[in-house]
C-alpha cells in the first residue's frame, strides 16, 4: 500500500536523523530530515511528472520505476489497452455490417421516428435518388413523394409492402417497398426493384396472348373448311373448290408447324447459354443459303454476294446457317420487286468478322427497331402474314448471337431500306 510505505520511509528518515542528532549534535539532525523529506519531495513531482506525461497518450507503455504511481499506472493500462482492443474489434464489426450492407442487393435507409434520413446503401441511392451526407436528416416523405407510399408511411404498422412506380431523372422504376421497426422508435426501409419482373411478366403475358392469336387465325380457317367440306353436299362443290380448300387448309396446317417448330427452337436455344466451339466453314455454309434464297425470290431481286471464303466461325452450324438465313429471307419478304438485296461476309480491323444484309425495302420506323426481336412482334401485321412469316425469326436470330458472343445490329431508313448485320468478335473466328 502507497501510504503505508510513505510513513514507513518518513519513520525510517527520522530515526536517522535522531541518531545524527544524538552523535552529531544539534542542528544536524533537523539538516538530514530537511534534506531527506526535500529529496522525497523532489522525486515525487519528478514521477507525478512523469506520469502526467504518460496521461496526455495513454495508448503507449506507461513509465518504469515511478515509484508509488506503479501501482496505479500499470492496471490503468491493462484498462485502456482493453478498451482499445474492444472498440477495435467493435469497429471492425461495424465496418463488416455496413459492408455487408453495402453488398446487399436490395435498398436499406435507416430513419428516425420521423421518417428522417440516417443512412442508406448504394442501392437504396439509385432507386430513391438519395445523397449522402447531403440528405442525411431530410424527411424521405420530401425526397419520395408518390401518394401511394406517402399514405403507407402513414400506417402505424406495416404488414405487407407496397409496390411504388418513382421515376428518377428519366429513368422509371417499379420498386417494392416495406417500412419495419426496429431498435427504439427506429425504422428500416427496404426497396427491392421489381422493373424487370413486371416486364417479364407482361412479355410473358404478351407471350401467351400472341401466340393465341397467332395460332387461332389458321385454326379458324382450318375449322371453317372442314365445317364447309362436312356439311355440304358432296356434289354442292366442284373439284376445283375442293381442291382449292385442300390447298388453303393445307398451307394453314403448314403455318401452324412452322411457328410450333420456330417456339421449339426458341426454347432449345435458350435452355443453353453458348454454342459448342466447332469450326463452321461460312463460305459453304452460304452456298446453301443461297439456293434457298434464290428459290424464294425467283429472280424477283438483284441479290449481290460479296463473300469472305477464308473466315471461318466456331460455333453451331445449324444455328449460324438459321441465323444467316433468316436476315436473307426477311430482305427477300420485305424488298420490293427489281429491289437490290447485297450479302457481305468480311473480317473487320479489330480482328472480328460480320455478316450484313442490306436491302432497298421498305424500311422501318425508328420506333419499331428497339422491339423488332420480341416475339410475334410485327410493324405491319397484314403484310406480315402475307408474306409468309411467323413473327419469330429475328427473336431466334436474337438468341443465336447471343449464343455466338455476337452482336445483332438493325439500321434502317423509311423508304430507302435495311441493313441487319451480325458481328462477331475476334475470339469466335477459327484459324
Amino acid at each position: 500500500m502507497i501510504w503505508l510505505r510513505t510513513i514507513v520511509f518518513i519513520v525510517l528518515w527520522a530515526l536517522l536523523s535522531a541518531l545524527a542528532q544524538w552523535l552529531l549534535g544539534a542542528p544536524w539532525g533537523w539538516i538530514l530530515m530537511c534534506v531527506a523529506l526535500s529529496a522525497m519531495l523532489i522525486s515525487r513531482s519528478l514521477r507525478t511528472q512523469r506520469a502526467a506525461h504518460w496521461a496526455r497518450n495513454p495508448e503507449e507503455s506507461p513509465p518504469v520505476a515511478v515509484g508509488p504511481w506503479d501501482d496505479i499506472l500499470a492496471p490503468l493500462y491493462r484498462y485502456v489497452r482493453a478498451q482499445t482492443r474492444q472498440l477495435a474489434e467493435s469497429r471492425d464489426a461495424m465496418q463488416g455490417m455496413l459492408a455487408a450492407a453495402q453488398a446487399l442487393p436490395d435498398g436499406a435507409v435507416t430513419l428516425n421516428q420521423d421518417l428522417q434520413i440516417d443512412w442508406c446503401n448504394r442501392v437504396a441511392r439509385q432507386h430513391l435518388g438519395l445523397r449522402l451526407p447531403a440528405d442525411r436528416g431530410a424527411n424521405l416523405l420530401n425526397l419520395v413523394r408518390a401518394p401511394e407510399f406517402v399514405e403507407y408511411s402513414h400506417q402505424t404498422d406495416w404488414p405487407e409492402p407496397i409496390l411504388v412506380r418513382i421515376a428518377i431523372g428519366s429513368q422509371e422504376r417499379l420498386l417494392m417497398m416495406q417500412l419495419t421497426a426496429y431498435a427504439r422508435d427506429q425504422r428500416l426501409l427496404i426497396t427491392r426493384d421489381v422493373t424487370q419482373i413486371e416486364k417479364l411478366e407482361t412479355t410473358r403475358r404478351d407471350f401467351v396472348a400472341n401466340v393465341s392469336h397467332e395460332l387461332r387465325t389458321p385454326l379458324t380457317v382450318l375449322a371453317g373448311f372442314l365445317e364447309t367440306l362436312r356439311d355440304m353436299p358432296q356434289e354442292a362443290l366442284t373439284q376445283e373448290q375442293r381442291d382449292q380448300y385442300l390447298s388453303m387448309m393445307h398451307e394453314q396446317a403448314q403455318r401452324m408447324q412452322a411457328i410450333v417448330a420456330d417456339l421449339l427452337t426458341l426454347s432449345t436455344l435458350e435452355s443453353s447459354p453458348s454454342a459448342e466451339p466447332h469450326p463452321v466453314r461460312i463460305g459453304t455454309l452460304l452456298q446453301t443459303v443461297r439456293q434457298q434464297v434464290d428459290a424464294l425470290s425467283a429472280g424477283r431481286h438483284d441479290v449481290q454476294w460479296q463473300i469472305d471464303d477464308s473466315l471461318d466461325v466456331l460455333g453451331a452450324e445449324n444455328e449460324l446457317s438459321s441465323a444467316f438465313a433468316n436476315l436473307l429471307t426477311n430482305a427477300v419478304r420485305y424488298t420490293p420487286d427489281g429491289g437490290t438485296i447485297t450479302t457481305i461476309w468480311e473480317r473487320l480491323p479489330d480482328g472480328g468478322a460480320r455478316y450484313s444484309v442490306r436491302d432497298t425495302g421498305i424500311g422501318i420506323a425508328p420506333r419499331h427497331i428497339p422491339r423488332l426481336t420480341e416475339r410475334f412482334y410485327r410493324v405491319d401485321r397484314g403484310r406480315s402474314r402475307a408474306v409468309g412469316g411467323t413473327g419469330l425469326g429475328l427473336a431466334i436470330t436474337k438468341h443465336i448471337a447471343m449464343r455466338h458472343d455476337a452482336e445483332l445490329g438493325i439500321v434502317s431508313d423509311v423508304g430507302k431500306g435495311s441493313t441487319f448485320s451480325l458481328t462477331f468478335p475476334a475470339e469466335r473466328l477459327a484459324e
